[in-house]
């Protein structure tokens, strides 16, 4: 696609980055509001190619002819993707199609498509109806035309094609089209190849601020310098045998942006990011295909605490059209559930869990972890009321992984702590390289690196390149990988033709944009390759600046023996049991053990107020920890009736014990029973329910009233 746009826009494209620039383009493709709000019709203008008259009937009137086939830069195989919209257009299904060709030649040629009213007779014979367009003697109407005002945007109608869609049932959400539509196809045309403007018109919408709003893809929006959303974002390019190549590309949102609370920020970024409910976009020339929800965030990748803030690219584009091809159903618009796209998902899954984004969950996740409370006293005295044999005891050492020989372990080792490094100061990127090396010793003839069939091997090269080199907009950089030469082990015979000519035909590949100086490349043996085998690689830098080889061996060694795991001494059996430590949460700090609303909110997004009970840390299948909010309207309520520092002090110590021993058994009976949580939208569809969401609405939601006046006295005392 994008050698298309070089193509046909050689010295355009280059400027689209500028506004006035990128509006002038835009008027050249156009989606228009007509009609009254509660009944919108669409207006959708292309300056294109156009037809003649005389082609429409194999053209925009066809199915099945295929036409698109052979054109790789264009989207659809079927020819039927016009003809897809017009189930959505009103109870009648009209569709109007217009058309001259780009050169002027010809006449405007029209037709009008419906879904043909059944007579009484056709509705007694017909199972179903069909759909019908409109001729006048045998032929598509056609007149001639210089220019015609059709209540375009800047401009008169005089070649390309313009087709409106009736009364068009438009998903909920979207009334100003503007800047509703304009989200929510920023999403699925993630990169489009042209800019595109959505317009509203003043008669629908008199108080709109910007009736015209140019539209370009998430991606641009997202790799703004100057973005005030956008935290971090990383690319890594893989290569697999059976996938193919992919680029995966991972964008990181603030947890709070400047001026708006963690809620503010988190609906601002769900609203102009996520409309459609979309985590994981897989596009095809830009455009996006299918997706995954934050439930693979959540579920697969196990960083709960980006669900609100990851948004994932894939590009599938150069993917293995036969594997590629199994991803989807007929309609291309979601996933199909087969080998392959479990192959994916794991691939994705195991590749992103080692990737930056790892790093950075772990500093979201430690910047607000503290001591916490005192877990240990809430075990002895609960395991006073409960028999250390029972399902429920049992149940719980299953699922929670902290036991008390670790905790006893952690305080013995307190006194031995290294002292912490210095702070390094912060990574200064250049916007071209002045230089890159590998990062090991290379005499250009040694092996610098042994890679273990049915392993892998991680190959460090120095940099002085901004992180963002391989995926901004302007200027990108590429990392290019070479196959120089091939030494087969001569003591091993064998029927295979000839000797590998591709890095792919050696070694599966991923490759890391550069992360502060260093950028990593992974290479993992195909079956190609055997036991011995040196092969010779070279690895280049380049982009628009200065370009930079590294040439190399490796050698491909045996495969590595599993480790064998030291066998777990046995315990006895009180030492078992395991349970998650719980952090104190105040609107106001308290001291150095607990934790302040505003950071949970600045560090990690997580919001707390007065009607907030907990939030409970969950990583996959594991409660990690449990968040408990001492300032709870709920708690307040409560005290408000006790007098005495005694009575605030058992009242503290109820409420803790009652949140934290409910959260836990909810959460463990819910995993252990495998039930999966969904809600019932406003527009009757389902949603998925993540784990702490449901438990974290339970508790606001009276449930908490119930535990405070619930008699814990037993294991109070």
């Amino acid at each position: 696609m994008q050698e298309a746009v070089k193509r046909f826009f050689p010295e355009e494209h280059k400027t689209w980055d500028l506004r006035q620039f990128r509006r002038k383009q835009a008027e050249n493709i156009q989606i228009i509001a007509d009609g009254p709000r509660r009944n919108t019709s669409l207006i959708i203008y292309d300056d294109g190619e156009g037809q003649h008259p005389e082609d429409f009937e194999k053209t925009f009137l066809s199915l099945l002819r295929g036409n698109k086939n052979e054109i790789h830069f264009v989207q659809g195989k079927y020819n039927m993707g016009g003809s897809g919209a017009i189930v959505f257009c009103g109870d009648k299904g009209y569709q109007l199609i217009g058309s001259k060709r780009y050169d002027g030649n010809g006449k405007f040629g029209f037709t009008l498509i419906r879904k043909h009213p059944l007579t009484e007779d056709e509705a007694r014979a017909k199972k179903n109806t069909w759909y019908e367009y409109l001729v006048i003697n045998g032929k598509i109407p056609a007149f001639d035309i210089d220019e015609m005002d059709l209540g375009l945007f800047n401009r008169k109608f005089k070649t390309g094609t313009v087709i409106k869609l009736y009364s068009y049932d438009l998903p909920s959400g979207i009334a100003d089209i503007s800047k509703d539509l304009n989200y929510s196809l920023n999403e699925y045309l993630f990169e489009p190849a042209l800019p595109i403007f959505t317009i509203e018109k003043p008669e629908r919408y008199p108080h709109t601020p910007i009736p015209q709003r140019e539209l370009y893809g998430l991606k641009r929006r997202l790799e703004q310098e100057d973005s005030k959303y956008v935290a971090d974002y990383f690319s890594e390019d893989y290569f697999d045998q059976e996938i193919g190549k992919t680029r995966v590309t991972c964008y990181v949102f603030k947890s709070k942006i400047e001026g708006k609370t963690a809620k503010e920020s988190r609906e601002t970024i769900q609203r102009e990011f996520f409309k459609n409910n979309m985590s994981i976009l897989f596009s095809i020339n830009g455009q996006v295909h299918f997706h995954y929800t934050s439930e693979f965030i959540t579920r697969s990748l196990k960083f709960p605490l980006l669900k609100d803030y990851l948004l994932i690219h894939v590009d599938c584009t150069e993917m293995n059209p036969s594997f590629r091809s199994q991803l989807s159903m007929a309609s291309r618009d979601r996933f199909k559930d087969g080998k392959e796209s479990r192959k994916l998902r794991a691939f994705l899954t195991d590749h992103l869990r080692k990737s930056k984004l790892a790093e950075i969950y772990k500093r979201r996740k430690d910047s607000i972890t503290v001591e916490g409370g005192d877990t240990a006293d809430l075990i002895k005295s609960f395991t006073k009321s409960l028999p250390l044999n029972s399902e429920l005891m049992s149940l719980l050492n299953q699922t929670f992984k902290l036991d008390e020989k670790k905790e006893k372990k952690k305080h013995k080792d307190q006194g031995n702590h290294k002292p912490s490094k210095e702070e390094k100061e912060p990574f200064r990127g250049k916007r071209f390289p002045t230089y890159f090396r590998l990062k090991a010793q290379n005499d250009g003839k040694t092996p610098v690196a042994k890679i273990p069939m049915g392993g892998e091997k991680t190959l460090k090269f120095e940099t002085d390149v901004e992180n963002h080199y391989f995926v901004r907009v302007e200027e990108p950089g590429e990392l290019q990988l070479a196959l120089l030469n091939y030494e087969p082990n001569d003591k091993t015979g064998g029927d295979k033709p000839g000797l590998p000519k591709k890095i792919e035909d050696v070694f599966n590949v991923v490759k890391s944009s550069p992360n502060d100086g260093i950028i990593k490349v992974v290479l993992n043996p195909t079956r190609n390759v055997q036991v011995g085998d040196a092969i010779q690689l070279k690895v280049t830098l380049e982009g628009p600046g200065e370009s930079f080889d590294e040439i190399f061996w490796v050698k491909i060694s045996e495969p590595e023996e599993p480790k064998e795991k030291p066998k777990p001494k046995k315990e006895p059996e009180e030492d078992k049991l395991g349970l998650p430590p719980y952090i104190l949460v105040y609107k106001e700090k308290k001291d150095d053990n607990t934790l302040t609303w505003e950071q949970l909110e600045a560090e990690a997004g997580v919001e707390m107020d007065f009607d907030t009970v907990m939030h409970p840390l969950v990583e996959g299948e594991m409660l990690d920890r449990i968040y408990i909010n001492m300032d709870s309207r709920v708690l307040k309520n409560y005290k408000s009736k006790l007098s005495t520092p005694e009575q605030y002090e058992i009242a503290d110590k109820r409420y803790i014990t009652s949140v934290y021993f409910h959260t836990l058994f909810l959460y463990t009976i819910t995993r252990k029973r495998k039930y999966v949580i969904h809600r019932m939208k406003d527009n009757g569809d389902e949603e998925y329910v993540d784990l702490t969401d449901y438990l974290k609405d339970l508790f606001e939601n009276y449930y908490s009233h119930f535990l405070l006046t619930f008699e814990v006295t037993e294991i109070l005392n």
